[in-house]
């Protein structure tokens, strides 16, 4: 299957940025899915200066961690 996670969220809520990307590596990615990232918005804070290696969500790991995980399984990023 193939999937496209459309994000919407920026810096000012980190849970929220962060979920798209979880679902993506964590999920999709790990079953074996084609999976794509889409940064629409605000969302495109994320990749702006440090704000990937500095913005940590509730319950969900540390954007610098989902971004790894989104190079390693070269999942592709659209802004």
């Amino acid at each position: 299957m193939k999937f496209l996670y459309l994000a919407t969220s920026g810096t000012s809520d980190a849970t929220k940025a962060s979920i798209p990307f979880h679902f993506a590596v964590n999920g999709s990615v790990e079953v074996g899915h084609v999976t794509e990232i889409v940064l629409a918005g605000d969302a495109a804070e994320v990749i702006l200066g440090d704000n990937a290696t500095t913005m940590e969500g509730l319950g969900i790991p540390p954007m610098r961690e989902l971004i790894e995980k989104v190079k390693e399984h070269s999942v592709a990023v659209f802004v």
